[in-house]
C-alpha cells in the first residue's frame, strides 16, 4: 500500500506523541524505529504506523489514505505544543534482503526486513502478503479497520506496537482494561485454508458466524475469530478452513 509521510519538527515532538500513541516515545532512536497506533478515547483502531527518528525531526509513515485523518487529528491534539506538522514528500522503500545503508529494521517482526527513508529503490520482489500471513501481521485498511478494531485483538502488542508500562495515551485506560481484567475471546490468527474467497468473507462454523476470513496466500490466510466457535472445518464462501492446521 502506498505511504505517506508526516514530519514533526519543533522544540520536542517526542514528548508530543508520547502523551498520544500507543508506544513509548522513549524508546525511539536513530536505528530503532518504533511501531504504534493512534486510538479514540474508547480505544478503537484510528490509524498505525511507523515513527522514524530523522535528525531532529520525527517522521510518521503512514498507509497514504489514512495520512489525511491522522494529520487533523495531531493538528486537534497541539493546541499549544510547540511542534510543527507537515506532510512532505519522502521515498519510503522496503525489502528483506541484505539492508542498504541508511535502512532502519521493521520494528513489528524480523521476517519483515528493513525500511529504507529518502531514497526510492526497486521491488525486490519480496512476497509481503505471505510474509504477513505467516506471522499473523494484520495491515491498514484490510485487516484493521477506523473505528471498528481494538489493537489487542489486532495483537500489536505481539508486534511492538503497544508499551503497557509507559503511562497514559489516548485509549488507554480501556486497552489496559482489557489487558489486564479480561482474556481475549476474539481475535486475528493464522489458519489453515483450501479453497479461496473475497476478504471479509463470513466465517460459519456450522450456522454460527464463527469470524471473518481476510489475507490469503499459499494455502493459509489471517481471520478474525470468535475463538469459542472456532472448530476444524469451517467454512467461508465455500471455502474450508481450520485454525488448528494453520501450522502445519
Amino acid at each position: 500500500m502506498t505511504r505517506a509521510i508526516i514530519k514533526l519538527t519543533g522544540t520536542d515532538p517526542a514528548t508530543f506523541l508520547q502523551g498520544l500513541v500507543t508506544n513509548d516515545i522513549r524508546r525511539l532512536g536513530p536505528q530503532a524505529p518504533l511501531y504504534a497506533a493512534l486510538l479514540t478515547p474508547q480505544g478503537k483502531y484510528l490509524a498505525d504506523f511507523f515513527i522514524v527518528s530523522w535528525g531532529d525531526d520525527i517522521l510518521i509513515d503512514v498507509a497514504a489514505p489514512l495520512a489525511d485523518d491522522l494529520f487533523k487529528r495531531l493538528s486537534m491534539y497541539k493546541l499549544r505544543s510547540p511542534v510543527t506538522l507537515e506532510h512532505v514528500d519522502i521515498p519510503v522503500s522496503r525489502g528483506t534482503g541484505t539492508a542498504p545503508e541508511g535502512a532502519v529494521p521493521d520494528p513489528r517482526h524480523p521476517a519483515l526486513g528493513w525500511r529504507l527513508y529518502g531514497t526510492a529503490l526497486p521491488d525486490d520482489g519480496t512476497d509481503w502478503d505471505a510474509l504477513r500471513v505467516a506471522h499473523c501481521v494484520p495491515e491498514s485498511l484490510i485487516e484493521l479497520v477506523p473505528g471498528e478494531t481494538f489493537v489487542l485483538e489486532a495483537g500489536l502488542p505481539r508486534l511492538n506496537g503497544v508499551d503497557f508500562r509507559k503511562g497514559c495515551y489516548v485509549g488507554q485506560e480501556v486497552t489496559a482494561r482489557m489487558h489486564h481484567k479480561t482474556d481475549l475471546r476474539k481475535g486475528f490468527v493464522t489458519v489453515a485454508i483450501s479453497g479461496s474467497a473475497p476478504v471479509g468473507t463470513e466465517i460459519m462454523a456450522g450456522v454460527k458466524v464463527a469470524g471473518q476470513l481476510f489475507t490469503q496466500s499459499g494455502g493459509r490466510a489471517i481471520a478474525f475469530l470468535r475463538f469459542d466457535r472456532a472448530q476444524p472445518a469451517m467454512q467461508a464462501d465455500g471455502a474450508v478452513i481450520d485454525w488448528h492446521q494453520a501450522a502445519s
